[in-house]
């Protein structure tokens, strides 16, 4: 339904995505939100942006998860869990609540064009958007990707497209939100504490296709078993499914490769776009996310020739099996994104011939690990195991059933990691931070720590250059 005339509006969070919110109703919205309230949460305190905030005329109410009034709309932040006490209190005292996805889609005019999925999200919206401006049409990536949709949502009118990185989170709290073009990449475990349950998080993800039809495309990698498993959900009587994989499905809509080069059928017409060896983006898993990329653009209008120019042009993402060097015939990749196991085991598909020195630790997440050891096992050449998860990563390895001798090693920290790495090392080898852990226990976030391994290993070198 269309948001009312008028509202009051209750936020709850006060991070980066509750301050987002409060920033639109303050401007854009502020002929439209008759009263703003923000409940920060239990441990919440005033700062100097919600006191800036509160001088706006915003009421802050602080330290606690009890609500109390009565609101048109409530938009929770991403953080707040869909399961938990304080959005339970929210939705008692609000007459719709929501996520800031939900509220810019009901405010936006462009049609849009989502991406969900475990790994790979932001490279393909990152490829989609620069798709689109590569064939001259209107897009802006928005979203998880870093740039709020809210932000863009009234900016744009209906020949542009809102490309729009959704996580499980920001689905989770959609009602009405309608893309033109969906695509789900994969599904594997993670985000547990916040969905309870696997299947919460699964049905999450799968939830982006609840109001599209036969007039939309949705495009799901066919070959990934956490996909596959919830099958009958996703391909659904009056819907339009574009199947994803390597090989081709036979499907009238189809993404696929045939003879090392990608190719893209909608509704029987095939377009035959670049040879796979050609991305500048390595992995099998990234192939996927060029396929993905170039079906959603070649239905949102762009012509196959651009879309053949953009895959040309387009560029590795930061932290994502990002090239940073080389030290001693040595050269380094950083992938500090991957911070679950199946983004390393995507990963290592894009040495599938050289010999790996894994990275592997940090924060851990506390997934199984049996499988995920014996797959880097058949594909790595040894295994720096650091930081807080050394030990049962170690573990892990050495209980690990193996076709082939693994060195294992362990390091305190990133740093003495990439020292031990270094020794381990000879000329042509490849050190690869993948280190399917968050990064808390060392580090705020996974850009930290990429960019002080790349840091670190651009120091070595210019200390070796030196040297010589």
């Amino acid at each position: 339904m269309p948001l009312p005339k008028t509202f009051s509006l209750l936020v709850l969070g006060q991070g980066l995505t509750g301050i987002d919110v409060v920033t639109w109703a303050l401007d854009a919205g502020s002929a439209r939100v008759s009263s703003i309230t923000v409940y920060g949460g239990a441990s919440s305190e005033p700062t100097e942006r919600t006191r800036a905030l509160e001088s706006a005329g915003v009421r802050f109410v602080y330290g606690t998860e009890e609500v109390e009034g009565d609101y048109d709309i409530c938009v929770a932040s991403p953080g707040i869990s869909e399961f938990s006490d304080f959005f339970a209190s929210a939705a008692a005292h609000a007459g719709e609540i929501m996520g800031e996805p939900e509220l810019a889609w009901r405010l936006s005019r462009a049609p849009w064009c989502a991406i969900t999925g475990t790994n790979g999200k932001t490279t393909t919206t990152t490829l989609v958007n620069h798709l689109l401006q590569g064939a001259g049409i209107e897009s802006v990536a928005v979203g998880n990707i870093g740039t709020p949709a809210i932000e863009e949502a009234e900016k744009h009118g209906p020949d542009a497209w809102m490309v729009a990185e959704l996580s499980s989170y920001q689905i989770a709290t959609t009602h009405e939100l309608h893309p033109r073009v969906a695509v789900l990449l994969n599904i594997t475990p993670d985000h547990l504490a916040w969905h309870r349950t696997h299947e919460n998080y699964a049905l999450a993800k799968i939830k982006l296709f609840d109001n599209m039809t036969a007039d939309d495309l949705i495009i799901v990698d066919v070959e990934d078993e956490g996909v596959m498993t919830y099958a009958d959900r996703i391909f659904t009587g009056g819907r339009r499914v574009l199947s994803l994989g390597m090989a081709d499905a036979g499907t009238r809509d189809a993404a696929f490769v045939r003879e090392s080069r990608l190719v893209v059928r909608l509704d029987g017409e095939e377009f035959d776009l670049v040879h796979a060896d050609d991305l500048a983006i390595a992995g099998q898993h990234n192939v996927i996310n060029a396929l993905a990329a170039s079906a959603a653009a070649l239905y949102c209008g762009a012509p196959a020739d651009c879309v053949r120019a953009g895959l040309d042009t387009f560029s590795p993402l930061e932290h994502r099996v990002e090239p940073c060097g080389e030290l001693d015939g040595v050269r380094y990749y950083n992938d500090s994104k991957a911070t679950n196991t199946d983004a390393v085991e995507k990963a290592l598909t894009a040495f599938p011939d050289d010999d790996v020195i894994l990275l592997l630790g940090g924060h851990d997440k506390g997934t199984p690990l049996e499988d995920f050891a014996a797959y880097v096992c058949d594909h790595v050449r040894a295994v720096v195991c650091y930081g807080e998860a050394r030990a049962r990563f170690r573990r892990a390895i050495e209980d690990a059933d193996r076709n082939q001798d693994v060195d294992i090693a362990e390091a305190d920290d990133l740093r003495d990691a990439v020292d031990v790495a270094r020794s381990l090392a000879s000329r042509g080898d490849v050190v690869l931070l993948s280190p399917a852990c968050s990064s808390f226990d060392e580090f705020s976030g996974f850009e930290e720590r990429g960019r002080y391994f790349k840091s670190y290993v651009e120091k070595l070198r210019q200390a070796h250059d030196d040297e010589e």
